[in-house]
């Protein structure tokens, strides 16, 4: 596996009081991935679908919230199970990244039921727990993912309580650390429900991103995530599986063609 030069500088050097001063690049392993059209990466799978269309948009909305809030650590999160909190980081973090636009690193904070590598198509591989609980450095475990252009810190393999390890402040430090290199952060962290590892996480980011499930996540479910994770924290909810956007898409591409 190669190893690709990043252009932010070493992030997890122990602080000298020195670090406006390095210069030494950090050096992650490249990895590609193949992506299968089930998924659901937009970008990549239907470029100019409305799903990548969606999250352009959303990245519009963010890159203007880092400017007037100076935003740079997000944790996506979701009331429940299931309601697509992964599946809306992957493709997030690759519409923050097209083009070169913004340096990305996605840290996978959910320690119980890890997804990413899975919807990726990737080995399960050493990550985040085995940062904080035997201090590696993240720099030899962060891989950057191509063509997908951001990079992935794992979950890896928590021998204890992951929920105590989140708990920990080696992950505040941990971030505190990788911020100043990375533009963007996103933090894919447990549902709020029925865990406390969303609000153990929400201590060390800028701000949440709540994914609902059109049809799906009760009304109920929502209303107690947003008081838990306190809703001043929340930036926004992003509503996940809405349906009828590709029936308009396909009108307007059908009108147009017309023309």
């Amino acid at each position: 596996m190669s190893k690709l030069p990043l252009s932010y500088i070493r992030a997890l050097k122990e602080d000298s009081g020195s670090d406006d001063n390095l210069s030494d690049h950090l050096l992650v392993s490249m990895e590609q991935v193949s992506l299968a059209p089930e998924s659901r990466v937009a970008l990549i799978t239907n470029p100019r679908g409305p799903g990548a269309d969606r999250f352009r948009l959303l990245r519009m909305r963010l890159d203007a919230f880092k400017e007037k809030a100076k935003i740079r650590r997000l944790a996506v999160t979701s009331p429940l199970p299931r309601d697509g909190k992964s599946t809306v980081s992957i493709n997030l973090a690759t519409a923050l990244a097209e083009g070169g636009r913004s340096r990305v690193l996605i840290v996978e904070a959910d320690l119980h039921q890890p997804s990413l590598a899975g919807i990726l198509g990737m080995q399960r591989q050493p990550g985040l727990a085995e940062c904080l609980q035997d201090g590696v450095d993240p720099a030899s475990v962060i891989k950057h993912l191509e063509p997908l252009s951001w990079n992935l810190l794992q979950a890896g393999e928590p021998k204890g309580n992951p929920t105590e390890l989140l708990q920990s402040e080696a992950l505040g430090e941990m971030l505190r650390k990788l911020s100043r290199f990375f533009d963007w952060i996103l933090i894919d962290t447990p549902p709020v429900a029925p865990l406390t590892d969303a609000l153990s996480i929400a201590r060390h980011v800028d701000a949440s991103l709540l994914v609902v499930r059109a049809d799906q996540t009760p009304r109920s479910a929502v209303e107690e995530a947003l008081d838990r994770l306190g809703r001043k924290n929340v930036l926004g909810m992003i509503l996940n599986g809405a349906h009828g956007l590709n029936e308009l898409y396909s009108q307007y591409y059908g009108y147009y063609g017309r023309k």
